[in-house]
């Protein structure tokens, strides 16, 4: 497995268009919102330069934005860091077999028409790594 680019960085929003302003002030412009249904989700998409930010809001109280945005005091903050891969599927069975232990077995559908699967925090020092295939 090869790790590509850093494809994107997630960040927890209590609401899109309030954690949209900061970095609307700094000249970026979303390109776009998207309801992850299955993620229980609504994703804005800030491209700069050759990745994104993502900004993530829950759609629903019990969903894992909203879980982390509880456990994180009520505050948002960056959820988790993506690196782009060439084949997701090749990708867990590459970690699985280095003793890597993963969240998603088989890969899942992502915002943006992505495959993804997310690494176990417990493998990466509790940073939540995503691993994405557009």
């Amino acid at each position: 497995m090869k790790a590509l680019k850093v494809d994107h960085i997630g960040i927890a929003v209590t609401s899109l268009e309030e954690g949209a302003k900061m970095y609307e002030a700094m000249g970026l412009k979303m390109q776009g919102v998207e309801e992850v249904a299955e993620q229980k989700v609504k994703v804005g998409f800030f491209p700069v330069g050759d990745t994104e930010v993502e900004l993530l809001e829950s759609t629903d109280p019990e969903g894992p934005i909203a879980k982390f945005i509880e456990k994180n005091g009520g505050r948002g903050g960056i959820q988790h860091l993506a690196f782009r891969v060439d084949n997701v599927a090749e990708a867990i069975e590459s970690l699985k077999a280095a003793g890597v232990p993963m969240i998603d077995q088989v890969p899942r559908y992502g915002a943006g028409g992505a495959k993804i699967a997310f690494i176990h925090p417990k493998a990466t020092g509790g940073v939540l790594i995503e691993l994405s295939e557009r």
